[in-house]
């Protein structure tokens, strides 16, 4: 087996193991964080069991993806939105995670083809209440997501949030837990959602505590990123 394929093995049996001893009963998918990695280690993680990966900057993802027809990859953007690339995501993925404002959203649904099924996306929530971060505050959350899940091209799957980066344990399970307690609170008030995307490589097990449905895992898998690539 490769480094990425002994890697990948690695991170699947810690979901598990972390799954079993937290009682936990969703099913927890691994999104593979490609961006800055080259097509070839995509390629290898593809061939090694993985078949959905995340891309953080467009234009890089868009060359990746031309350089990957050959396989049945689902692609997931995960960075954050400009106006001017609505149309572009809108058109080569399937999944955005990262719609944190109207604006974006209307863009979204009004650039997915037709001949496309609806584009699934979650929203991106502020749990860090961060300035300098993208995401939508937690009382802002119902009236966006009501708008979405009017949106005919448009799919309203769940919530995303990136926590302010701690060494802290208990500071960044509270985070998480404040997004989830978000998710429950809008199941309860009738949204069909079924996907909570939290945690990252070096935060994940505490993430499935909380009861996220996908973590997105870039440097675990893949090593340190070259940021060579085009943003």
């Amino acid at each position: 087996m490769t480094t990425i394929a002994n890697r990948l093995q690695d991170i699947l049996a810690t979901i598990q193991s972390t799954k079993s001893t937290n009682h936990c009963k969703q099913h927890v998918s691994l999104l593979a964080v490609s961006k800055a990695q080259s097509s070839q280690a995509i390629r290898e993680a593809f061939f090694a069991g993985q078949k959905i990966f995340g891309e953080n900057y467009l234009q890089e993802a868009i060359e990746k993806q031309s350089q990957l027809t050959d396989l049945n990859i689902e692609w997931h953007f995960i960075g954050p939105i400009q106006s001017n690339k609505t149309q572009l995501i809108a058109q080569n993925f399937s999944w955005v995670h990262s719609v944190d404002r109207l604006k974006i959203a209307q863009r979204l649904n009004d650039a997915r083809p037709e001949n496309l099924a609806p584009l699934q996306v979650c929203i991106q929530v502020n749990s860090s209440n961060e300035v300098s971060k993208s995401g939508v505050a937690p009382k802002e959350l119902e009236s966006l997501a009501i708008a979405i899940a009017l949106m005919p091209r448009l799919k309203l799957r769940g919530l995303m949030s990136i926590p302010e980066p701690s060494n802290d344990n208990n500071k960044q399970r509270a985070q998480f837990k404040q997004v989830r307690e978000c998710y429950d609170a809008l199941i309860a008030k009738g949204f069909a959602l079924d996907t909570l995307s939290i945690g990252m490589s070096d935060d994940y097990t505490i993430a499935i505590e909380q009861g996220a449905t996908i973590v997105r895992i870039g440097s675990a898998l893949f090593g340190a990123r070259k940021y060579a690539a085009s943003k």
